[in-house]
């Protein structure tokens, strides 16, 4: 997972995606489509790490319904997953089918990020 170019929106909140309550320490947020087989995949990672750590919540958003979004943030393909800290700021990015092992990693940068 790369870490986040500088676009907007700056900070995102569960409004904004049209999604659930974003998690209390980071959010997983992932970008599908109906028929991408890796997005199944990436599903299922996120959902179990989300379980793992306490506070974090996976959001999946459907990219075909949210363009507007999509457009904004700059998603090109998917599955694309963004990981917010508590305040809702992208702090990482990747698109594709992750590995658990970067997932956690990148939650790691997420809870670890300083308020600013």
């Amino acid at each position: 997972m790369t870490a986040a170019a500088g676009s907007a929106p700056e900070r995102l909140d569960a409004a904004t995606l049209g999604a659930g309550p974003l998690g209390r320490r980071a959010t997983l947020v992932q970008f599908s489509t109906a028929f991408c087989q890796p997005c199944r995949a990436t599903r299922a990672v996120l959902a179990e790490v989300a379980t793992m750590v306490d506070g974090v919540a996976h959001q999946e958003i459907d990219a075909e319904a949210r363009l507007d979004l999509v457009r904004a943030l700059g998603v090109t393909g998917t599955p694309t997953v963004l990981v917010l800290d508590a305040r809702g700021r992208v702090v990482r990015r990747a698109t594709g089918q992750p590995r658990r092992v970067d997932v956690i990693a990148a939650l790691g940068a997420a809870i670890d990020a300083r308020p600013g």
